[in-house]
């Protein structure tokens, strides 16, 4: 009787290991963005000393499907993907769903309005935002006394 005790304990045991293996698989699967468009595009932002740049993953959509607002220091990426069925087809399997999406990033410094550049090549939104004249970085000259 105390042998098949001792296999019982053994079998719970390994069912835990497993619970905790399985608990490591899927961790942070129910946190928010992990599987939803509040992540949508991934960005990188860098800044360059005289300008923020600003790239952005945007697979299979054109420049007429994103639009880029500035305002004083924040960025915002919106954009609409829509995915079009082929006249004569039917489903078989549907990955790639239609959404909207915005996103907002906050620049660490002010930035000029007047001085923004946008292209998208390979599925990539690249932005370069100037900064204003007054936080960009002077060189000053030092002089022998």
């Amino acid at each position: 009787m105390i042998g098949y005790f001792t296999d019982l304990d053994r079998n719970f045991e390994l069912m835990n290991q497993l619970r905790r293996r399985l608990d490591r698989v899927f961790e942070g699967v129910d946190e928010p963005g992990w599987w939803s468009t509040d992540q949508f595009p991934r960005t990188n932002i860098y800044d360059t000393g005289k300008a923020f740049l600003v790239r952005a993953e945007v697979p299979g959509l054109t420049d007429k499907e994103v639009t880029l607002t500035l305002t004083q220091d924040v960025l915002t990426i919106s954009g609409e993907r829509k995915v079009e069925l082929p006249e004569g087809y039917s489903v078989h399997r549907r990955e790639r769903l239609p959404m909207q999406f915005s996103r907002s990033f906050a620049l660490p410094a002010k930035a000029d309005a007047e001085k923004v550049n946008a292209t998208i090549k390979d599925g990539v939104l690249t932005v370069t935002v100037e900064k204003a004249a007054e936080v960009q970085p002077k060189q000053i000259s030092v002089r022998n006394a």
